[in-house]
């Protein structure tokens, strides 16, 4: 007795989130929930919002670890996630020597550590892994660095600082999104992000120099050409930040650096941004603006 050939199981349809390229209502309600979080503790109880810029470091460092295994890159978490932490606090409570200091020990015993582990993938992993430091956890103690110009000051420096980074970052986000949505028609780098488009880097480039003179200048008591510096700067850095997350997601072989943040994939995808820019501007508005 012939049997009629089995029918393939059919997947359910892939939800088109159109040229947005994600589940905007997800992404939306995340990045609230998220940004809410950090105001609230950055306003009210700093040592509350320090504590969550480590979480976000370990869970980063984390992430890292998850995307270059796909190449089978092992890098020692451990020792990134604790020399991570103690860099970024150190560099909150004693500033640029004591984080230059962390940085070099926790590379000296990141590589002592992968001497346990013999000859073999030294190299690969021991450089994975300082990219990893510079990458996540050197960046990410900037904002020790911008939040320590409050104890220096004596003064809300630190945390105006912060606000300016934040708005200034997030800005050149969305200016970049809805100016390559309405208006995207060249592509400025098809092969590492094709959604990335110049106009979109003009709209973000016109957001931060707009948002950037307006915060140096009446929130910070700044002159109105950093402002236009830090705007610039920003929009620069920030597109880099992106494509560089971008290009490495693609030789790794991976969409997401994880799935952690509903709407937006890993928290290393939605950080890309602000990685980059945190260092610059803490530069200008050290020298130029505290």
């Amino acid at each position: 007795m012939s049997q009629e050939p089995s029918t393939p199981p059919v997947s359910p349809p892939q939800k088109d989130h159109g040229r947005a390229g994600r589940d905007l209502p997800k992404a939306i309600a995340s990045g609230v929930t998220l940004g809410g979080i950090l105001a609230v503790t950055l306003l009210f109880f700093e040592p509350a919002f320090m504590v969550v810029v480590a979480i976000a470091l370990v869970v980063a460092i984390w992430e890292m670890h998850r995307g270059l295994s796909a190449k089978g890159i092992d890098i020692p978490e451990q020792p990134l996630m604790v020399g991570g932490v103690v860099m970024l606090l150190l560099a909150y409570v004693w500033g640029p020597p004591a984080l230059v200091t962390a940085t070099a020990v926790t590379s000296l015993v990141i590589m002592l550590w992968l001497l346990r582990r013999g000859v073999s993938g030294f190299v690969q992993n021991a450089s994975a892994a300082i990219f990893t430091l510079v990458y996540v956890a050197l960046l990410m103690s900037f904002v020790g660095l911008m939040l320590n110009e409050s104890t220096d000051l004596g003064y809300d420096a630190g945390q105006r600082g912060m606000i300016t980074f934040v708005l200034v970052t997030v800005v050149s986000d969305i200016g970049g999104y809805v100016a390559g949505v309405l208006f995207g028609k060249h592509p400025m780098a098809p092969v590492i992000s094709p959604k990335k488009s110049w106009e979109g880097f003009v709209g973000s480039l016109l957001s931060c120099v707009g948002v950037g003179v307006a915060m140096v200048v009446y929130f910070m008591d700044g002159d109105w050409w950093v402002g236009i510096l830090l705007g610039v700067s920003t929009a620069v850095m920030a597109t880099l930040g992106d494509l560089v997350e971008s290009v490495m997601k693609r030789d790794l072989g991976i969409k997401d650096m994880s799935q952690i943040i509903p709407g937006h994939g890993g928290l290393m995808d939605r950080l890309d941004s602000l990685v980059a820019t945190i260092a610059p501007i803490w530069l200008i508005l050290h020298y130029l603006v505290f």
